[in-house]
């Protein structure tokens, strides 16, 4: 990848660079409401992407990430098992997801809101991540790093995540909005 990219929207010349997203220092959470009376949190543990940033030319931003949906745990096997079925994430048949952005904007004082495709289960949905803290640092071995905290809010039920039972006492066991929270470091591509 050329570390120079010309902007489409923007004819100025932007030295973009490539970052690689470091997972042993990122997580991958996501939460949706369980029996209307409170959140269930968990996590992809295997994931990979890269960005290119200039802090310069935001609207540069690229965004290319793939989370493998196997990986994912909310601490509890059962419910685990549940969720990689076809009746969510159809792990087996769609072991992957993946986010390819499609644009950027600046937002406010130094965040991004980054407009993509998500794909997952066989569906694919634009969405707008709202990605903010970004800030740079060095690490202890030299490496140029960048961090940042990125959101989104999903409806399972459009990416064909429709599986639910009635509560007696009114509402569902599942909510449809989903929460999807990134905490990404990225270290600087050789």
């Amino acid at each position: 990848m050329n570390p120079s990219t010309t902007a489409s929207s923007n004819p100025t010349r932007t030295t973009a660079t490539r970052w690689t997203l470091d997972p042993g220092h990122s997580a991958v959470g996501f939460s949706v409401r369980h029996l209307m009376i409170t959140n269930v949190r968990g996590e992809f543990e295997t994931f990979r992407g890269d960005v290119t940033y200039d802090a310069a030319h935001p609207e540069a931003t690229r965004i290319d990430a793939t989370i493998d949906v196997a990986s994912l745990n909310t601490r509890e096997e059962k419910r685990d098992a549940d969720l990689r079925s076809a009746l969510f994430f159809d792990a087996p048949n769609h072991p992957h997801m993946t986010f390819v952005s499609k644009s950027a904007r600046a937002v406010g004082d130094g965040d991004l809101e980054v407009t993509g495709d998500l794909s997952m289960r066989g569906t694919t949905r634009e969405v707008t991540l709202s990605v903010r803290d970004i800030s740079a640092a060095t690490d202890m071995r030299g490496n140029a790093r960048i961090g940042a905290t990125a959101s989104t809010k999903i409806r399972r039920s459009d990416f064909g995540m429709t599986w639910n039972k009635a509560l007696e006492t009114g509402g569902v066991v599942v909510g449809d909005v989903v929460t999807i929270t990134l905490e990404v470091s990225l270290v600087k591509a050789p």
